[in-house]
């Protein structure tokens, strides 16, 4: 097999994520190196998502890499690729799922056991993602929601210093970097009840269409039930012309229980669920369901 060049965003997870893939290419004999590349969203840092324009924050530059042929591989956190990928590229293999979960850490002075998350009264509750964002205020309309952007110890450092009194982050990342949060209050999210983004825990490697070869290699790696489910958690985001920016949670269980939450301008966030039995026309029937219970923009 040629060189294989991975295109990774700089940030320790996304590093660890490349690093990842890199071993178990290496294991299947081949010889590959990591490339850095600088997207929007590291470059933007004072913005929310929710305010910066366009879709594809963490994805394009990369993205732009495979296509020109300077990297061969990518490698995503899957919950930030577009659901309508550029001509050319496709998402070749997906990893097992780590923990969907959100993970809620609460500094130890914000700590009240008797209220729900164990998280006191009007409390300041940092995330960028309107889907957290509209979340908390479902089930803590008393908390304020700030914004936080950084990477992941970056927003842990701001919750050290005590400028939040918890934020929110995936517990999938958490546990890929391996943090001490002794210091904190960790609450592990149901995501049966704070629904996750479509795709989150889960790694795309996207590679260009004409690469059969790296292909054939992929689907050594591959989780094809993996697979099945995050497709109809993003087919979801796909008919509801999302992105980063939409308030929508969508989370599919190894034993196809589905768990969406969507919420709309004014705020008003619902969730549904389902016993999923056959995949094909799940995905229709559900934005139809959203449809009836709310105004999607």
């Amino acid at each position: 097999m040629k060189h294989i060049i991975i295109g990774s965003r700089g940030s320790d997870l996304a590093l660890w994520q490349a690093n990842f893939v890199k071993s178990e290419l290496e294991k299947l004999g081949c010889n590959v190196s990591i490339n850095i590349i600088k997207t929007q969203g590291d470059i933007i840092q004072h913005l929310s998502f929710d305010k910066l324009e366009g879709k594809g924050f963490f994805t394009k530059e990369i993205e732009d890499a495979l296509l020109n042929r300077s990297i061969d591989l990518a490698v995503h956190s899957h919950k930030d690729l577009e659901t309508n990928p550029p001509d050319g590229l496709n998402i070749s293999c997906v990893s097992k799922r780590a923990n969907p979960s959100d993970v809620l850490l609460v500094n130890l002075s914000a700590v009240e056991p008797a209220e729900k998350w164990s998280l006191k009264r009007n409390a300041t509750v940092g995330t960028s993602s309107a889907r957290r964002k509209s979340q908390v205020l479902k089930y803590r309309p008393d908390s304020k929601i700030v914004d936080l952007r950084g990477n992941v110890p970056t927003r842990v450092d701001k919750l050290r210093q005590g400028n939040y009194d918890a934020i929110l982050l995936a517990k999938s990342g958490l546990d890929r970097l391996g943090l001490d949060l002794s210091e904190f209050k960790v609450v592990v999210l149901d995501p049966t009840e704070f629904i996750p983004a479509p795709a989150q825990g889960v790694l795309g490697l996207q590679i260009r269409s004409s690469d059969n070869e790296l292909h054939t290699i992929l689907q050594n790696m591959n989780f094809p039930e993996v697979q099945k489910c995050i497709s109809l958690e993003r087919k979801i985001l796909n008919l509801l012309e999302g992105g980063c920016q939409l308030p929508l949670g969508a989370y599919c269980n190894e034993n196809h229980e589905l768990f969406v939450s969507l919420a709309d301008n004014a705020g008003k966030c619902v969730s549904l669920n389902y016993a999923v039995t056959d995949f094909s026309g799940m995905a229709e029937q559900v934005v139809s369901d959203l449809n009836q219970k709310l105004t999607v923009v």
